[in-house]
């Protein structure tokens, strides 16, 4: 894996236009998508007891949340109502729910929070918002896990924002509220390419 620590990180602006709040962008996303992330919904096992709850931030389609509903007892949350209420209509036993990922408007605690390329799309200011949520939302020594894309650089695509983070990065955004207890690289289209950021909620 190319180590680019040396690299200034590109920000970009955050447009936030709705992709995901259209029948098409949804569809779109759909058909580039392949099923769930064993590997990174794996890293929660050594975590957390069978039966422990989880929130997912940003479901999508689902696949993620499904497959930790066979481990774990599961909220998930999409701030599109078309992901929720498609993943609703086909899962009716499982809690789904419109929520942003910067505010997390849920009054349950969790032992453990999730996303998989989710926090990607928030600027600065929604990501600190958002781990300031997960902190909230977290029971006392609660972990979150997060899929990131690796590197220094800032995309847009269709009016989202594609933000990468090296650990530095990532960690600047913690304010305290976290420690990190590790990162992981790992490949989603190619070696290297993605980081799985465990942290763990401070006291």
């Amino acid at each position: 894996m190319g180590h680019r620590l040396a690299s200034p990180l590109r920000r970009c602006d955050n447009f936030r236009v709705g992709y995901f709040d259209t029948e098409k962008g949804v569809d779109e996303y759909l058909g580039m998508t392949h099923g769930p992330d064993r590997g990174l919904v794996a890293r929660l096992t050594p975590l957390l007891v069978a039966g422990a709850s989880v929130l997912e931030i940003g479901i999508g389609p689902g696949y993620d949340l499904l497959l930790l509903a066979e481990r774990y007892r599961v909220v998930g949350t999409d701030r599109s109502p078309i992901f929720v209420r498609r993943f609703g209509e086909q899962h009716p036993d499982i809690d789904v729910r419109v929520a942003d990922a910067a505010s997390l408007d849920i009054a349950e605690r969790f032992d453990a929070v999730y996303s998989n390329k989710v926090l990607q799309h928030l600027s600065d200011e929604e990501l600190r918002a958002s781990l300031a949520a997960q902190h909230r939302v977290l029971v006392p020594g609660g972990v979150g896990l997060h899929g990131l894309w690796y590197g220094t650089e800032c995309e847009h695509y269709a009016g989202l924002r594609f933000q990468q983070y090296i650990e530095e990065s990532f960690a600047v955004q913690l304010g305290g509220l976290f420690s990190v207890e590790s990162t992981v690289a790992y490949g989603e289209e190619k070696d290297g390419d993605s980081i799985a950021v465990i942290l763990r909620k401070e006291a």
